[in-house]
């Protein structure tokens, strides 16, 4: 089965709904198998003190609150239900992360398959409850978390009753420091729960995500954007068209680089091994009869007579007619 490669443009469509779909069709060209989004209402979300994080300061300037940046970006209602009917114009899955009840039954209503949880909701029980018990897929994403609490939060939506849940790990800092990914952590899920895992990434650039799928991530979610200059929280850590197209080549390259894991000669091997391997030949001329020892005899290319790995059943027996030098030595 091939790596899902998921776009998203979580809120990076900056609360206008053109822009959203001209990111859908966009993605779909760069080979997203998905595009994601971000459903909540702010009032649920967000206190009216709540602070903007680091990154977002940093990001979006101004002293805006946390309530009110996140009221920019909402959607009009009805939105989720048109970008879902472009993504199936497109031909691309669609997904998107409930943050809070309303939005989940929003999603469900949809007839959605999947449900995206984010990293910050993994110790959110009643929503994690609701997930839960939608009976859907579950993708949890598991940014700032440990592995007890993972443990915690997979407990919580089984019990609740879910379907398969895949998990991804993520460093939920924008961008995340390459010091910071901790890559084997997501191996170190997949032995203790025995579940599917990818990974969630907001390094710069391609090659973690890559990294990943060498490691045997399933599914690789990226921010995505059509201009990193755009305003708005996330679009500075977030790929454009160009560099989504490059991940999802390097994606696809390495998943063919990683084969059935079966050690043999490949196709493109096999013509070459005559060539570089090696014959057992004269070294000099020998006549019939003669003792043949490690100063008869000696190994050289091609590899086309009696493989050198012959050479204990050839040294000490007697040479069965006249050879010539570098002639293939016959048993």
């Amino acid at each position: 089965m091939s790596v899902q490669v998921v776009a998203e443009i979580g809120v990076n469509h900056n609360g206008d709904l053109d822009l959203a779909v001209e990111m859908i069709r966009t993605a779909a060209e760069c080979g997203a198998d998905v595009v994601k989004f971000q459903s909540f209402h702010s009032k649920s979300l967000v206190t009216q003190t709540a602070p903007r994080a680091g990154y977002q300061v940093k990001n979006m300037g101004g002293e805006q609150s946390q309530l009110a940046m996140l009221s920019s970006l909402e959607l009009p209602a009805g939105a989720m239900a048109h970008l879902m009917g472009v993504c199936e114009e497109c031909g691309v899955g669609f997904l998107s992360t409930p943050f809070d009840k309303e939005s989940l039954d929003e999603l469900l209503g949809l007839g959605v398959m999947s449900v995206k949880v984010a990293s910050g909701d993994v110790t959110n029980v009643p929503l994690l409850r609701a997930v839960g018990s939608a009976g859907k897929r579950v993708i949890l994403s598991t940014g700032m978390s440990t592995l007890d609490e993972v443990g915690e939060a997979i407990a919580v939506i089984r019990k609740a009753g879910s379907g398969d849940i895949t998990l991804l790990h993520c460093s939920s800092e924008y961008p995340a420091p390459f010091g910071d990914v901790n890559l084997r952590a997501m191996t170190t899920m997949q032995s203790a729960f025995h579940l599917p895992v990818g990974y969630s990434d907001h390094t710069p650039g391609i090659e973690v995500p890559i990294g990943a799928v060498a490691l045997g991530a399933c599914l690789i979610e990226k921010h995505f954007t059509l201009d990193r200059s755009l305003k708005g929280p996330d679009h500075k850590a977030s790929l454009v068209p160009t560099e989504f197209s490059k991940m999802v080549d390097g994606i696809r390259h390495m998943e063919l680089a990683l084969g059935d894991g079966v050690k043999r000669p490949t196709r493109s091997e096999v013509e070459g091994m005559v060539l570089v391997r090696r014959s057992i030949v004269a070294s000099r001329q020998i006549r019939k009869g003669e003792l043949l020892t490690e100063e008869t005899v000696m190994a050289k290319r091609p590899g086309s007579g009696l493989s050198a790995a012959r050479w204990d059943d050839v040294i000490g027996t007697r040479a069965s007619r006249d050879f010539d030098e570098d002639e293939m030595i016959e048993l």
